[in-house]
């Protein structure tokens, strides 16, 4: 980050500075003292089950310079260095990263939808990197204390954000919104994930308008046209609008190929000359995922050539759609998260992957996670859905047995189990050289330790 005095933080976000301003300054702002360094300022958060306050004295030890605590501790006086007392830490912390985007002559990218963000961050920064310094949201750090972290990361030489905003209710797309000050606002579709706290659809496509609603008159919104609710989120934003899709919008691809190394389009955006993109992933929103990313390169002023080698370039985050082949058999990792669209966007790209001599098509499924009273209703119909494409599906662990109801009413090609360790067993018997096997489900399904026992990686 820019060196910040630990006075002019102070005085930012309205803290009482116990102790003397040491003059050293602050390039660096972590909550976890394992992360620590020289210059940095240790932030102790509380939550459920930790109180960052019962670490000050390590995160001096590892090199704190100075301490953001919405508490004092007995030892204060020991720790020898300053602290910025505020009544509320974690606000302490989102006040300090509004306070510092303001400071920075920088593009912000926001990113926000029920599923794709971190694909279409991963696609976005690799398109801007062609031409821009960047910096973008690492990890999972989209939420209310990840994406101050993330705006505190940013360093002077930065030119373009690509920030990702997360939610899992109602009222948290807008504080976010309001630290980061987006420019560009993508929001990659309206679907199901997080319906158990937002009731509804319409309840999430609300709550996503929320970005839409945030962008300056000469900002830009981007959206995908086979989004249900791209008209609705159209009419919430002042700025101007780029639609994207497959042979739909000012940003499109044409001549769709998919195949075993992943997927080749025309990118083609009006009134330009088009060019080839070779994807190294397959699925059809993957392609989605990476117009979204051509457009905000297309609005920042690149060519449609920067923006073709920018897409060629990309390497998703691991879990997303990972390949790689364990004795012949081709494994799909999408281990790192699912809900309902995106698990049938997986069953698609699976779908459309070619077998040949007789080999196989596997799903291997995991509960989805935050359905609420929708969750037998949702698992009924991917579990459905996979065996309508003609696969065979593995649904693991008690809360994924509905999966395997929804498909073996359609189909015989269909087992359940209770434990991973019979699930991968099962696998490793059944699947031969040729086969494609497929593996998703929400974080806490843990699915890709099926994976990994199943076909461990040498």
């Amino acid at each position: 980050m820019k060196p910040l005095s630990i006075t002019d933080i102070a005085s930012a976000i309205g803290a009482e500075l116990v102790g003397t301003d040491t003059g050293r300054l602050i390039r660096a702002v972590s909550t976890d003292t394992r992360s620590l360094g020289e210059g940095s300022l240790f932030v102790a958060l509380r939550g459920d089950n930790f109180d960052g306050h019962h670490f000050v004295s390590k995160a001096v030890e590892n090199g704190a310079e100075c301490l953001l605590l919405d508490a004092l501790p007995e030892e204060v006086e020991d720790l020898k260095v300053p602290v910025l007392l505020v009544k509320n830490s974690l606000y302490g912390l989102q006040r300090l990263a509004k306070w510092y985007r303001d400071l920075l002559d920088i593009n912000v990218i926001g990113i926000t939808g029920s599923n794709g963000k971190t694909s279409t961050k991963d696609f976005t920064s690799s398109v801007l990197r062609q031409k821009f310094q960047v910096n973008a949201t690492k990890g999972n750090l989209n939420n209310h204390i990840g994406l101050p972290l993330s705006v505190l990361a940013t360093k002077e030489t930065d030119q373009v954000c690509v920030w990702e905003m997360g939610m899992n209710h109602a009222g948290e797309i807008a504080p976010l919104c309001d630290i980061a000050s987006p420019d560009i606002g993508i929001i990659t579709n309206v679907g199901t994930a997080h319906i158990e706290h937002l009731g509804s659809r319409e309840g999430i496509a609300e709550e996503k308008a929320s970005l839409a609603r945030a962008l300056p008159e000469n900002g830009t919104l981007i959206v995908t046209a086979s989004c249900d609710f791209v008209d609705y989120l159209i009419e919430r934003t002042t700025a101007k609008v780029v639609v994207t899709g497959n042979c739909r919008g000012s940003v499109r691809a044409e001549n769709l190929q998919i195949n075993e190394s992943g997927s080749s389009f025309d990118l083609c955006i009006e009134g330009e000359v088009p060019a080839r993109v070779e994807l190294n992933v397959s699925g059809r929103h993957m392609v989605n995922n990476s117009l979204l990313a051509a457009a905000a390169g297309f609005t920042l002023g690149m060519t449609v050539e920067e923006i073709a080698a920018g897409l060629n370039a990309t390497q998703l985050t691991t879990g997303r759609l990972r390949r790689f082949v364990s004795n012949g058999i081709t494994v799909i990792d999408d281990t790192y998260n699912a809900n309902p669209d995106s698990v049938a966007a997986a069953i698609e790209t699976l779908t459309d992957l070619p077998v040949h001599n007789g080999n196989r098509r596997i799903v291997v499924l995991g509960m989805m996670a935050e359905l609420g009273v929708h969750a037998d209703a949702e698992h009924l119909r991917v579990g459905q859905l996979a065996a309508e494409k003609d696969l065979q599906v593995v649904a693991v662990g008690a809360k994924a047995a509905k999966i395997y109801e929804g498909a073996s009413a359609v189909t015989d090609k269909a087992v359940s189990f209770d434990e991973p360790v019979a699930a991968a067993e099962w696998l490793k018997s059944f699947c031969k050289e040729g086969d494609r096997v497929l593996f998703k489900g929400s974080r806490m399904a843990a699915m890709e330790n099926v994976m990994n026992e199943a076909f461990p990686q040498t």
